[in-house]
């Protein structure tokens, strides 16, 4: 009777634990500014950018477009000035695809677009494709504002948002350490 009370116990912490993994995505977040990092890291990774741009955008750009992105870890990845009218960059409904080196990150939880210019460039999805992890979509299908970084922070205390992680609460491992010790006897 005791083992299967401690047994019930324990799927009611797991099950309580897996409700509380549930990420809430913050909105769109303006920055007055970010600091970058434009120092390579030794160790440095390929990642692969893949930028929808709205059709709802202007027919062609002359924007000047930055992008940076990273870890909870402080590891960023920066690329300035992504833009290039002579090569039809960001035109309206198409895609573009860059290849950025930058240091290796442990999961991307945040993305920031920077726009300067007077052309109002839309973007509608950024996708980054990261050596170690599936692609991480961050949607915005809505007009960059001029001059400052402009997107999302998923990141949340070493938690991110493209690998979600199960969150145990301390009184959780607590009646978990209890409840195996007792099983175990």
């Amino acid at each position: 009777m005791m083992k299967a009370l401690c047994h019930l116990l324990l799927a009611l912490i797991f099950t309580s634990s897996q409700a509380t993994s549930i990420i809430q995505l913050p909105q769109h977040q303006l920055l007055s500014s970010v600091t970058t990092n434009t120092t390579q890291d030794v160790r440095s990774c390929s990642f692969n950018v893949r930028i929808m741009t709205s059709c709802s955008s202007t027919r062609f750009t002359r924007d000047q477009i930055s992008l940076t992105f990273g870890d909870a870890y402080d590891n960023q990845v920066y690329a300035p000035r992504l833009d290039d009218p002579s090569t039809r960059t960001f035109e309206c409904c198409s895609v573009d695809i860059f290849q950025i080196y930058g240091p290796c990150t442990y999961g991307i939880c945040y993305l920031y677009l920077y726009r300067s210019g007077y052309d109002g460039w839309r973007p509608e999805t950024v996708q980054v494709y990261s050596y170690n992890s599936s692609a991480i979509t961050f949607y915005y299908n809505t007009s960059i504002p001029r001059d400052v970084w402009y997107g999302f922070n998923y990141c949340s205390g070493g938690v991110t948002a493209s690998t979600p992680t199960q969150t145990v609460k301390w009184w959780q491992f607590f009646i978990f350490t209890v409840l195996y010790l007792v099983l175990s006897v």
